[in-house]
């Protein structure tokens, strides 16, 4: 197979929820592949035919960000050392090219209430009471000072930010026109929806890989085609969710009837806590039910989710999953797993893979949802199938040409 053609651009990857678990992940982990320190395990574009298409060089990201909290990069990067995610030789490694990405956070926008952030930045408080065009206006100039001040081709923004409340749909959301007069008479919107305005609005492609609204509603969505910039989300699929999207079509292939799919998860760290609050468990549980039943599509199937936050296990999380089936004969079965990992560390290499990509559609010109990234999601914004295997052979047709 030949060589994939060299793609010397620079590219700028702006993280929202920048000193975060997977924000930290992503800039010790691209470090470490840079400084031959690690190997890009669990990167999908070092998967062929995915290596053939001319993505922008590890060597040639740039990270920068928003993050509300005050702490470092490094004491975020402690924290993963003594909870055995990051080994302790990375982190020393690539101290220098992480430092030089800590100093591209600035702070970002608080959505909400504060909910416990013993760290606060003050000026994130004031930027969430303020008026979204000066909270639009604030994320467009930081946008903007880090494209000039590294000289970058393209951005890409991405919300690896905690899953923020859950809202319902809001009639300003129809359409561009509706949204933004409503956020120039003044009503406040969902930070993501925010970051996501404000990005599309400033050239860069906007990558939602939370279960926050972002670019999903009809009104991003008509901005990303107005302004021809590709965009793609959400909710990150990692874990017990990406099992789901596998096994589900085989019970569907080999017509066993799921009686019942029941699933708990327990994690820790920030984003446990975040889930701990009930609007904001609400838009997470959402997807990680959808997925199922769009699959199988019986409305007699049971199923439901349960997530519990557990302080001790820190960045790790584990989910048990039950799964009760009928076969021939009216046989009664069951299928049970228990998945335990890093979510960070299983979204970290996704999270580069999607900024490749999305680069690669801005440097294309490509625009408006990137379908063929529907694998990487929970709730893809494409709305074709939730069926793993059908996903990522669009990947690969995509890398095909």
């Amino acid at each position: 197979m030949s060589e994939p053609k060299p793609n010397n651009a620079t590219l700028g990857v702006w993280l929202v929820g920048a000193r975060g678990a997977i924000s930290t992940c992503v800039a010790y982990g691209l470090a470490g592949i840079v400084e031959g320190l690690s190997e890009p395990i669990g990167l999908v574009t070092e998967n062929e035919p995915l290596n053939q298409l001319p993505l922008v060089a590890y060597e040639n990201i740039v990270l920068g960000g928003h993050d509300v909290c005050c702490r470092s990069l490094n004491d975020s990067g402690s924290e993963l050392v003594k909870s055995g995610v990051l080994p302790a030789g990375l982190v020393e490694g690539a101290a220098k090219r992480a430092a030089s990405f800590d100093a591209n956070i600035v702070p970002g926008l608080l959505d909400g209430p504060d909910v416990g952030f013993a760290d606060l930045h003050p000026r994130s408080a004031e930027l969430g009471s303020a008026a979204p065009m000066e909270q639009i206006q604030q994320m467009k100039a930081d946008f903007e000072a880090f494209r000039k001040e590294h000289n970058c081709d393209h951005v890409v923004v991405i919300n690896v930010a905690s899953t923020e409340a859950w809202r319902d749909e809001c009639e300003e959301w129809a359409s561009l026109e509706a949204f933004e007069a409503a956020l120039a008479a003044g009503t406040a919107q969902p930070a993501s929806t925010v970051y996501a305005y404000a990005a599309l609005s400033s050239g860069c492609a906007y990558i939602n890989f939370t279960p926050s609204r972002g670019s999903s509603i009809p009104a991003l969505r008509e901005l990303a085609e107005k302004n021809g910039l590709p965009h793609c989300g959400s909710d990150g699929k990692t874990g017990e969710t990406l099992l789901k999207t596998v096994l589900a079509p085989m019970f569907k292939a080999r017509a066993l009837r799921v009686l019942a799919w029941q699933g708990y998860n327990m994690l820790g760290n920030r984003d446990g806590e975040i889930l701990n609050e009930a609007s904001h468990r609400q838009g997470k549980l959402q997807n990680k039910d959808e997925a199922l039943r769009s699959i199988l599509k019986d409305p007699d199937m049971h199923s439901h989710v349960a997530i519990d936050f557990v302080p001790s296990l820190g960045d790790w999380k584990t989910a048990w999953d039950f799964i009760h089936f009928e076969g021939f004969l009216g046989a009664k079965m069951s299928l049970q797993f228990t998945w335990a990992g890093s979510d960070s560390a299983l979204a970290a290499p996704l999270v580069i893979d999607l900024a490749r990509l999305a680069g690669l559609a801005l440097q294309r010109g490509e625009k408006g949802v990137m379908k063929h990234t529907a694998s990487f999601f929970k709730a893809p914004l494409d709305g074709t199938t939730h069926d793993f295997h059908a996903q990522y052979t669009a990947l690969e047709n995509y890398a095909k040409g």
